[in-house]
């Protein structure tokens, strides 16, 4: 795609969404507070059994914290076995799901787990924000938990515990980070927002190509904020070059030479090396069993 065809989208789109603020606000405001804290915002990774225990190690020895103990347990809604476990880190939590059996459908394709105070709650207000609910509430072990997928295709899972968790707040706040096309990037900001009460950041139309691997060129860039945690919204055409699209979860770090060491002291490779781009120095990583992550640092920290 021609950049100014890119920049067309991109300026056509900031009009959709400005001309939806009133429609956000209204639907934000009818829509009840659901979400706990960024802490209990989880990216879900899902490694072959046998590449747990080394992604475990792997990605604490990177960023730091600590896993909970493994278990064994269905987390689906029809039977399925599988191992879980929590990794805690200053700038990130991981629920990692090594399956012992085949994976029941859409599991495996939900990006992120939040925590909600009232499941029931929680899917009405997915629901009347825009959302999709592609598995209804179900009980697990430890409460329940429900799929959701909002528009342009992104799947989240909302989950709550019966006894509720008590986590430490994160030392930075990890993003997650959603690609969606122009056809449906404002459906998608309108009905988020609506959902999380959040608000948008920035809304760049003419963010550094190289942030998607297309040095060169522009693209929309839309960040939010909300009680959930924060997001990256990349709107692009679908041209990506690999690992684009596969991080789900941007990490942020003190410094990033020392982490990018670290990880790949620990099993980790580097498949795109540091960049700077918006005050940011920014590296993708891939962790032992294929988990992509980016990973950044603010410059002249």
């Amino acid at each position: 795609m021609r950049i100014s065809s890119l920049l067309l989208t991109a300026v056509w789109g900031v009009g959709l969404a400005l001309s939806g603020t009133a429609t956000s606000s209204q639907a934000r405001d009818a829509t009840p507070v659901v979400a706990v804290g960024s802490q209990y915002d989880t990216t879900h990774v899902y490694v072959a059994s046998a590449d747990v225990d080394r992604f475990a190690q792997s990605f604490v020895a990177t960023f730091g914290g600590q896993s909970t103990k493994q278990g064994v347990a269905q987390v689906t809604p029809t039977p399925s076995s599988t191992t879980t476990q929590l990794l805690q880190t200053p700038v990130g939590t991981v629920s990692l799901f090594g399956f012992k059996t085949p994976i029941p459908r859409p599991f495996g394709d939900e990006r992120t787990g939040y925590l909600v105070k009232d499941m029931d709650v929680a899917v009405r207000a997915a629901r009347a924000a825009g959302a999709d609910v592609i598995v209804s509430a179900f009980p697990d072990p430890i409460g329940r938990d429900a799929v959701i997928q909002w528009p342009g295709g992104v799947n989240m899972q909302l989950y709550w515990h019966t006894t509720p968790p008590n986590y430490a707040a994160f030392q930075t706040v990890p993003e997650n980070r959603i690609y969606v096309s122009p056809d449906r990037a404002d459906a998608f900001v309108r009905s988020f927002l609506a959902f999380s009460h959040g608000k948008i950041v920035s809304d760049n139309p003419r963010a550094p190509g190289v942030e998607i691997g297309r040095s060169g060129e522009t693209f929309r860039r839309i960040r939010i904020e909300s009680t959930f945690g924060k997001m990256s919204i990349q709107v692009t055409d679908g041209h990506l070059p690999w690992p684009y699209g596969h991080e789900m979860t941007g990490y942020e770090v003190p410094q990033l030479a020392d982490t990018l060491t670290k990880a790949k002291d620990s099993g980790a490779t580097v498949l795109v090396e540091p960049y700077t781009a918006d005050g940011r120095q920014i590296a993708i990583v891939s962790f032992p069993g294929g988990y992509v992550a980016e990973i950044h640092a603010a410059i002249g920290q």
